[in-house]
């Protein structure tokens, strides 16, 4: 019964990946099997024209615990952000994302207006240093066979409805319960546009897997302050 009773009171924690990833993105994070239990959120095709509203609400029914603690990564922080507005969370920690729409870099808020995410060759989504481009903002060649393990969400309009629902997000305020942990050097969310977060040393968009000591040491303290 006691052991039962431990289990009961463990911290639910999810995990959701950035675009077009798969949670192996979360393979080398490290939680106190004693205090944490994990659960790993994939991503599926949206239906045609579904809002990113919509697609949250859906997804949000995939949290099976009250009071859990929801952890997305790019633009899977903004994807939590909005299934916290359908249920009750303890805490939300986005990593390597935004928190609204003015956090944007400016290429995403010129493509906003000009529509110029819509020309981009997203029907390339099988060539891997065009996909690593523009789901970890890198292509350094030497990672791309490494990507390629974390990189299995490749249909077209998947990436065209990812792209076109981060460039238009409209949040313009964040929940209080939010945590936000931002590496000194993304190219895709650059920290210059970033406030109010955790500051990651030499931390680039893809920190969560190259940088899993860090959130080893500091995710468990995060999570439970």
């Amino acid at each position: 019964m006691l052991e039962y009773q431990k289990v009961q009171n463990k911290k639910h924690v999810y995990f959701m990946p950035g675009m077009a990833a798969n949670p192996s993105i979360f393979d080398n994070i490290d939680l106190p099997a004693n205090i944490f239990e994990k659960h790993f959120l994939d991503w599926s095709v949206p239906d045609k024209n579904i809002s990113l509203e919509d697609y949250a609400l859906i997804m949000s029914r995939h949290i099976k615990h009250e009071d859990a603690v929801l952890i997305g990564v790019s633009f899977g922080g903004i994807l939590v952000q909005e299934m916290a507005k359908h249920i009750k969370v303890a805490k939300v920690i986005i990593i390597s994302s935004v928190k609204s729409k003015s956090e944007l870099p400016k290429r995403m808020i010129f493509a906003r207006y000009t529509k110029a995410h819509k020309l981009l060759p997203t029907g390339l989504v099988n060539n891997m240093e065009l996909l690593a481009k523009y789901a970890f903002g890198e292509t350094i060649p030497k990672r791309l066979a490494l990507y390629e393990q974390y990189l299995s969400v490749r249909d077209k309009y998947y990436i065209d409805w990812s792209i076109d629902a981060i460039v238009n997000w409209k949040q313009t305020q964040y929940q209080e319960n939010i945590i936000h942990i931002h590496g000194e050097n993304d190219p895709v969310f650059p920290i210059g546009h970033i406030k109010n977060c955790i500051i990651v040393k030499n931390g680039t968009h893809t920190m969560i897997i190259h940088r899993s000591k860090w959130f080893n040491e500091h995710l468990p303290t995060i999570i439970l302050q």
